[in-house]
């Protein structure tokens, strides 16, 4: 019995020696073949592709800010909520901008009384010189008259010489009187008077301004970053006081190497996967290529021009559009993944 055991364990260690023997060649040379076949098998299916993890999900976020300045009244809506274009989002205090109206349509209302009574002085300047007129034809007359008698020897040198001053005089009061009427009607000639246009510029001024109160949404969105949009809160003009995402027209920012942009076009097709949704692909296309890498649109481009530069890989912002409307809400910011097809258009 213990002969069968010791023949049996020798048989036993002569075939783990001779497994050892073929193990270790295999091990040596089988797996960098492994590893060599699996790194052709991922070029062969890779190929005709890039990816990048560098892209985030975009979306047209506008900043409303008021266009007058006054404390805010009322709020009409709050974070999260969805809004038509036109919907009130809040209203600013209109009681300074309708006193400014009412300021306003008093100004027209005296440019027009002004412009009346210079359409009634212009009228009446016809009447002056209609008088003027008749006052010198009597003059004239007396004159011719004292010129005879003089000649004849029936007056005096000094009442012929009065005569001809009365006739001077009223010369003179007819030029002034022709003169005042061209003056009147000089200032109502050119229709409406300046004085009026200046008060109906202001009107139509404190009507922009008051409308201007009720702040509306530019396009459909939903409602984000209102944390100060508050009852009694100053809005300021130009400072924005809530943000507006436009939701309908997302898109993806992909910023892919240099190197791989070489190879795309416009339209090629392209998987996206966001974080936010593992396991769920997303079908879009590129829309365009940036013109530029993000290093040149930086607020302190790269300066090269000097001894210390490193080449560094660039990267080169591509917008990828989806493809229909995608079945997820989709929110700015979210982290993805982007893979272009480069065999299909």
């Amino acid at each position: 019995m213990n002969e069968m055991t010791k023949t049996d364990l020798a048989d036993a260690t002569k075939v783990e020696a001779a497994s050892r023997r073929w193990f270790r060649p295999l091990l040596m040379f089988g797996l960098p073949i492994l590893l060599l076949l699996g790194g052709v098998a991922y070029w062969i299916a890779t190929s005709d592709s890039v990816s990048t993890d560098n892209a985030a999900v975009k979306q047209d976020i506008v900043s409303v800010s008021a266009q007058v300045n006054g404390p805010i009244v009322e709020v009409a809506v709050k974070n999260g909520d969805p809004v038509k274009r036109g919907q009130l989002l809040y209203r600013i205090d209109p009681a300074p901008y309708r006193v400014a109206l009412e300021q306003a349509e008093a100004q027209l209302a005296a440019a027009r009384l002004q412009t009346s009574q210079l359409q009634t002085q212009a009228a009446g300047t016809g009447a002056d010189i209609v008088g003027a007129t008749a006052s010198l034809r009597i003059k004239q007359n007396a004159l011719g008259r004292q010129q005879a008698l003089l000649k004849r020897g029936f007056t005096t040198r000094a009442d012929y010489e009065d005569a001809l001053n009365e006739v001077r005089t009223a010369e003179t009061d007819l030029a002034d009187a022709r003169a005042r009427a061209a003056n009147a009607h000089s200032a109502i000639a050119s229709g409406e008077q300046p004085s009026v246009a200046q008060a109906m510029a202001a009107i139509d001024k404190a009507r922009l301004d008051l409308s201007r109160t009720e702040v509306r949404a530019p396009m459909d969105g939903t409602i984000a970053n209102a944390d100060r949009l508050q009852v009694g809160q100053m809005a300021v003009q130009g400072v924005g006081m809530l943000s507006l995402v436009h939701t309908q027209a997302a898109w993806v920012e992909a910023n892919f190497k240099e190197k791989d942009v070489g190879k795309m076009v416009p339209g090629q097709h392209a998987t996206i996967e966001i974080d936010a949704y593992p396991g769920r692909d997303f079908e879009g296309h590129i829309q365009s290529i940036g013109a530029g890498t993000g290093s040149e649109f930086a607020i302190l481009p790269a300066q090269n021009a000097n001894g210390n530069w490193v080449k560094v890989a660039q990267r080169v912002p591509v917008r990828i559009a989806f493809d229909g409307h995608p079945d997820k809400p989709l929110i700015a910011g979210l982290s993805s993944t982007v893979t272009v097809h480069l065999d299909r258009d």
